[in-house]
């Protein structure tokens, strides 16, 4: 039988013994047969730096060389979703293709144009780009994609997990529809990712037609793990104790110093709040700085600053991060992966974990730190239930038994559709409407949009008001005014919301962006970068605010999604609340934490009881559903004039002005009586296109992925029987 490496091109053979490597790794050794022995799809999964990129490339670029096209175009195409992971793979694969003579071309925003303008006009080799800038380019040389893209024999989508069941995942999916029918075949498909919950959703997300053909090579054996989650108090009465922010930093300071590390703390707030005061720790131990911030509003040039320090090796480093280091850069090997307050997903927690334990023999390390408030008269049931700790080791819990978050099922992205129809009329210069149905619906990834929903959505954009498209008499699709102003701007290849920032300067170097939504005045203090400036001066016309240095500061508001929690992290959440189990990984602080969350629990009842008395005028349901399932019962709560705030499982639900008793509505939503989830007219506005379309189509939408409404019988049957 001919082994793998002796299926591998010469030069990539040559390449291959000059890593010094004893063997290909197992993943390696399946993808070069796969790849080379079928024209068949294909999903890496692997942890983080298992050779996932070389399990895709090695095989893939020997066939350009062994068989080379005989038209132009670029031989292999790779998307990823971060410019940084474009530059970081760009830099890798440049050395493996420098031996083939092959070029590679970085493409995104950063990129100058003479590499783009070298890249297009002789078109070879392999491109690596993100979704956004792959829309641009259709959008732009619509009419040369053929020629852009004929000789193309694979398309590499990396972190595959990022884009199962997202807006942009679903933008990425038409993109490769419509890149196949621009070159009038199919083109093989490639997924890489380290956390993926349902192989089989991944699976029919790479080729919905066929997803059955696709070949699944998963990596076998994970590294040994050692963790600890360690609980904190917050607002004690003891002048004495040290903050539960500081006891955190400090402990973190003590165990993490003179090691490489990544320290994921949620929010940008608390990753420029706990920066500073590791950084103040090394000032005042007049020690080297080794702590630094990393999150998307810093200068790229800070962050390629602690990337390369992570990756060095010899200058000791901790990037306190949000989940900007999370995915696939290479930072070379971490000691430890620290987590500051509970994720809003296992699969995000163990692609972080996946950063630690690389090294054979090495265990992966994760510490986690929880905050929880001091306990008085005026608690709300949420402190007293300690929900933050709870769902930590929910999560925590099912990371051990190897499972996480399967992708969601499939709704009608009616915002990314509006996005497409306008793409795909620009990329031709105009289209009908049954070819871009064709192109969208009935090929493409909006396959749960009917024609009747399709019409309607094509109406609200040809509305006066609207002006996004026209009808021509022959009945083609032409953008209309507003949508070639829309369609023109650099924003519009994003199918993500992009908020207007304004740019911090110190000393005429950019330190990063801030929000508008953050008021800041000339002689405010704020924490940026990790260190403290004082507001100058702020110039709105060109988007600046001048800062200097300054010994105090507060950190700014960064916006952030609060996230899904999916039901099996709550179903776990009520499982640790009525057990007396005792994790060993926890220490004497998170145990009291957590008796104290049952003691709570149990004394309101919930064990017997799915609604119980609250504070004055209000009860407290145990939905123990996730999201998506309590959002669906908060809403129709609302709809019949209650006022309900959400929670993990839970909602506090005001009846004092209600017409109707909360458990009879209850009883009534669980005999199946039908309810207007929208009669108290909610925000329906979520995604970036949301508001071209009409109200009826908003809450269609809606009810397709942010709302369960076949739940709600269930769900009040459990709360009633």
């Amino acid at each position: 039988m001919v082994s793998a490496f002796e299926k591998l091109a010469q030069p990539v053979q040559k390449w291959v013994r000059s890593q010094a490597w004893h063997e290909l790794r197992q993943i390696q050794a399946e993808a070069v047969h796969a790849i080379s022995d079928s024209d068949a799809d294909l999903i890496v999964s692997a942890p983080t730096a298992g050779g996932k990129t070389e399990a895709a490339f090695l095989p893939l670029i020997s066939q350009v060389l062994d068989d080379p096209a005989d038209i132009g175009g670029f031989d292999l195409l790779y998307v990823g979703p971060l410019k940084a992971l474009i530059t970081d793979q760009t830099m890798r694969l440049e050395e493996l293709c420098r031996k083939a003579e092959l070029p590679v071309y970085p493409w995104h925003g950063d990129i100058a144009t003479s590499v783009k303008s070298r890249a297009v006009k002789k078109p070879k080799g392999l491109l690596l780009i993100t979704p956004e800038s792959l829309e641009a380019m259709f959008v732009r040389r619509g009419l040369e994609m053929q020629r852009l893209f004929g000789a193309t024999r694979a398309v590499v989508i990396d972190e595959l997990h990022t884009m199962l069941d997202s807006e942009r995942g679903v933008q990425m999916r038409s993109l490769l529809t419509r890149l196949e029918l621009a070159v009038k075949r199919p083109i093989r498909r490639v997924g890489l990712s380290a956390t993926l919950g349902d192989m089989q959703m991944a699976c029919a997300y790479l080729r919905p037609d066929n997803p059955d053909a696709v070949r699944l090579i998963e990596a076998k054996g994970e590294a040994e793990l050692l963790l600890q989650l360690r609980g904190y108090v917050a607002g004690s009465d003891d002048e004495n104790t040290p903050s539960a922010t500081d006891a955190v930093a400090t402990h973190l300071f003590e165990n993490l110093r003179g090691s490489d590390n990544l320290v994921f703390a949620g929010a940008r707030k608390w990753v420029e709040v706990y920066a500073d005061r590791l950084r103040d720790f090394c000032e005042k131990a007049h020690l080297p700085q080794e702590f630094y911030p990393h999150h998307a509003s810093l200068s790229r040039e800070h962050r390629d600053f602690v990337e390369k320090r992570l990756k060095d090796g010899n200058l000791p480093t901790t990037a306190v991060c949000t989940s900007t280091l999370e995915l696939g850069i290479d930072i070379g090997d971490v000691a430890c992966v620290a987590q500051v307050g509970a994720p809003f997903s296992v699969a995000a927690l163990r692609q972080r974990l996946g950063r630690s334990g690389r090294r054979e023999g090495q265990p992966a390390i994760l510490r986690q730190y929880v905050v929880e408030t001091q306990l008085d008269s005026q608690s709300s049931f949420v402190d007293q239930l300690r929900l933050g700790l709870v769902r930590a080791v929910a999560m925590i819990e099912l990371l051990l038994e190897g499972w996480c978050e399967p992708p969601r099922p499939e709704a009608l992205h009616l915002s990314t559709l509006v996005h497409q129809v306008l793409s795909v009329i620009a990329e031709r210069g105009g289209v009908h409407a049954n070819g871009l149905y064709h192109v969208l619906c009935q090929d493409g990834p909006f396959r749960q949009v009917d024609t009747e929903t399709f019409v309607s959505v094509l109406r609200a954009l040809g509305r006066p008001d609207t002006g996004l498209i026209e009808q021509s008499s022959d009945g083609l699709l032409l953008l209309g005014a507003q949508g070639e102003k829309l369609v023109e701007h650099y924003s519009f290849y994003a199918v993500f919301k992009t908020p207007v920032e304004f740019r911090l300067v110190a000393d005429g170097k950019e330190l990063g962006t801030l929000p508008i939504d953050n008021l800041l005045t000339p002689g405010m203090l704020l924490i940026f970068s990790g260190r403290r400036w004082v507001v100058q001066e702020i110039h709105d016309l060109e988007k600046i605010i001048l800062v200097k240095p300054a010994k105090a500061g507060v950190p700014p508001i960064f916006g952030g999604d609060p996230g899904t929690i999916h039901d099996r992290v709550v179903e776990k959440m009520f499982a640790m609340l009525e057990t007396n189990i005792e994790p060993t990984y926890m220490d004497q602080t998170a145990l009291s934490l957590l008796g104290e969350a049952r003691r709570n629990f149990a004394r309101l009842d919930f064990a017997s009881t799915p609604v119980a008395q609250g504070d004055t005028g209000s009860h407290i349901v145990a939905t123990r559903c996730g999201t998506v399932k309590t959002n669906t019962l908060a809403l129709a709560l609302g709809a019949m004039g209650f006022q309900v705030t959400q929670h993990d499982g839970f909602l506090r639900v005001d009846d004092s002005e209600a017409e109707t008793p909360l458990t009879e509505v209850l009883h009534n939503f669980a005999s199946g009586d039908t309810v207007d989830l929208f009669r108290h007219s909610p925000n329906l506005i979520f995604e970036k296109f949301h508001g071209h379309l009409t109200t009826p189509l908003l809450e269609q939408d809606a009810l397709s992925g942010r709302v369960d409404l076949a739940s709600l019988q269930t769900t009040c049957g459990a709360l009633t029987s």
